[in-house]
């Protein structure tokens, strides 16, 4: 029998089954996810030094990456609620990487924090934006010592965790009332994702473990207090959205 669905809580139907991994799909929300999920060791095992010693990926672009961060970030500012003083106040990047979007943060004004499971990731990140804070861990761990944060990015993570809830609920407890959350996610409902799902890009079990659709994750979102002001056009298979923390 497969899991209820994370969100609804409605009964599941098989989907797909892919390099020995079982996904399925809720028959309410249409929410698709691993079953059984990934353990933590093998979780674990994906994050570590996934970027081949920083050398890959996201670090071999970091100038593209940093253009799209300044303006990813400039376009999250003008929603953050600004402190009694009219400083930034405090960001925080979740699933950070090597502290991009973190430094872009830190240039417009933010006190500027990053989070990530990856250890080689920190650690470059300490090594090339010193004047931030890196944290190695995940965002259900995070110690925030009290802060609440203004803004808060997540890009490209939400769909690695294996429990949405918790996951969504830790993120909206680092958010000050009225705070604004960027959030981004592959979108498994998107009209121009390959129709055999298999060929698409975003799909990789176990790494990505929830798959989403607009709906869906909107209503996971409001769940845990958060409300979608403003999704953002995705030519790309993907879901791009502006969400504020209720009072």
């Amino acid at each position: 029998m497969p899991s209820p669905c994370q969100i609804c809580g409605a009964p599941a139907r098989p989907y797909n089954h892919y390099r020995g991994w079982t996904l399925v799909e809720c028959r309410a929300c249409a929410l698709v996810f691993v079953d059984p999920m990934p353990s933590a060791e093998q979780l674990s095992a994906l994050y570590d030094d996934a970027y081949a010693g920083a050398t890959e990926g996201y670090f071999a672009k970091v100038p593209e990456k940093m253009r799209r961060a300044r303006r990813r970030c400039r376009t999250l500012a003008r929603h953050a609620p600004r402190p009694h003083d009219g400083a930034r106040g405090h960001f925080l990047d979740v699933g950070c990487n090597g502290g991009f979007m973190v430094e872009a943060a830190r240039e417009l004004g933010f006190a500027a924090t990053g989070i990530d499971p990856d250890p080689v990731s920190v650690g470059w990140a300490r090594a090339h934006y010193p004047a931030n804070r890196f944290t190695q861990g995940t965002i259900e761990t995070f110690d925030p010592g009290g802060e609440r944060f203004a803004a808060v990015y997540c890009s490209e993570v939400i769909e690695h965790a294996p429990d949405a809830n918790r996951f969504v609920a830790a993120v909206a407890a680092t958010m000050a009332p009225g705070a604004a959350l960027y959030l981004t996610t592959p979108d498994i409902g998107h009209w121009r994702r390959p129709r055999d799902v298999t060929r698409w890009d975003g799909f990789s079990p176990p790494s990505h473990c929830i798959y989403f659709k607009p709906r869906n994750l909107t209503r996971l979102l409001a769940n845990h207090g958060l409300e979608v002001f403003r999704r953002r056009l995705a030519l790309k298979p993907g879901i791009k959205l502006l969400a504020r923390r209720r009072p």
